[in-house]
């Protein structure tokens, strides 16, 4: 019996796992809850691909060549972005390789797909905003600057980090992810009582 499936399986528990559990509430990242499940889930099929065809070392240094372009610290390019070049070149890899019985190509080509469509959802964590604000105001007691912040923008703070504290010009730059709230079901306007119609 293969044992393909089995560490499939294992391999999207474990990263869910890492990435739902585990980073998502400590950081509250979301682009990067689309990066993590995009190059893993790329590397998956890629390495389950290289190890179950005849190819030479040459297609995986080749491989590595081509993500040496990509920059990850690069600000033009953001996290997601990472995730989706990424996956499009996994793509391109699997379904290069000729393979004329195995349908183990085509089949992580749609587990790609589908992990970048639930990954990068525009429902999933909807409410969950990251904002770079600088202030007009110098903050040295972070707990006033929460305070502060969820006034500001009207939500939730979870994570901030305070990049500069400018005593000089009286300013702050901090870094700042928030939840906003749900908003509340728009009710309908009150009736206008006419004369002599009592509402």
């Amino acid at each position: 019996m293969s044992t393909q499936p089995l560490l499939i399986g294992t391999d999207l528990i474990a990263i869910s796992v890492l990435t739902f559990a585990v980073y998502f509430p400590r950081h509250h990242r979301r682009e990067l809850v689309t990066a993590f499940l995009g190059i893993n889930v790329g590397v998956l099929a890629v390495a389950m691909t290289l190890s179950s065809s005849a190819v030479g070392i040459g297609l995986g240094m080749g491989l590595f060549g081509v993500l040496s372009i990509i920059r990850l610290r690069s600000y033009e390019i953001a996290q997601h972005e990472i995730a989706y070049y990424f996956s499009a070149l996994a793509i391109g890899l699997l379904n290069g390789i000729q393979e004329e019985t195995s349908v183990l190509p085509a089949v992580l080509t749609v587990l790609i797909v589908t992990t970048l469509y639930v990954g990068d959802h525009p429902r999933l964590f909807s409410r969950h905003r990251t904002r770079s604000l600088r202030l007009d105001s110098a903050h040295t007691d972070e707990i006033a600057l929460r305070a502060y912040l969820e006034v500001l923008l009207g939500g939730r703070v979870v994570n901030l980090s305070v990049k500069s504290v400018d005593l000089v010009n009286d300013t702050t730059q901090v870094e700042v992810r928030y939840v906003v709230p749900v908003k509340a079901p728009a009710q309908a306007p009150a009736p206008v009582p006419r004369p002599g119609v009592r509402v």
